[in-house]
């Protein structure tokens, strides 16, 4: 792939939550680079990921320990397993350097999960932060900005 269109970086929020929505992890965990982190920060405007308390701070090992434990056959609390969907706005394009080749986008979304009788929505944003590495667009960083991010939660999967 040459440098990314617009198009390009938005299509790739729409599949990797359509990845999500489809269950198809192994893919979505090929969406990263091995260095990359997925921050939901527990404050608003929360800066800091390392030294203050967030909801989830995950870099390689744990995305793929979370996929591995969510898709486990001997997972009993995932029987039968939690569904999600996501609704999202038209991504932003908020840094573009063909240069560097890195990208950032700005996603409004909201996302429902559901397991048995319950079902959650939640409300958030999401910035991607892309990188395009031989020919392909790999997430370096993700950051999921829950509206609500100070209220208790129960067991919720986060695939957002």
């Amino acid at each position: 792939m040459k440098a990314p269109t617009r198009d390009d970086l938005i299509d790739f929020v729409y599949e990797e939550a359509r990845m999500l929505d489809d269950g198809r992890f192994d893919e979505w965990l090929d969406l990263w680079t091995h260095d990359s982190y997925y921050w939901m920060p527990l404050d608003y405007n929360q800066e800091d990921a390392k030294h203050v308390t967030s909801l989830l701070h995950e870099d390689a090992f744990m995305r793929k320990l979370r996929v591995e434990r969510f898709k486990g056959e001997r997972t009993f609390s995932q029987k039968p397993k939690t569904r999600c969907h996501h609704v999202l706005n038209r991504p932003f394009i908020d840094h573009m350097d063909e240069e560097k080749g890195e990208y950032v986008t700005h996603t409004a979304f909201h996302y429902v999960e559901t397991r048995l009788d319950d079902q959650i929505l939640l409300a958030a944003t999401a910035r991607h932060e892309l990188k395009l590495i031989d020919g392909k667009l790999k997430i370096t960083h993700k950051r999921v900005d829950l509206l609500n991010s100070d209220a208790a939660f129960g067991n919720i999967q986060m695939f957002l």
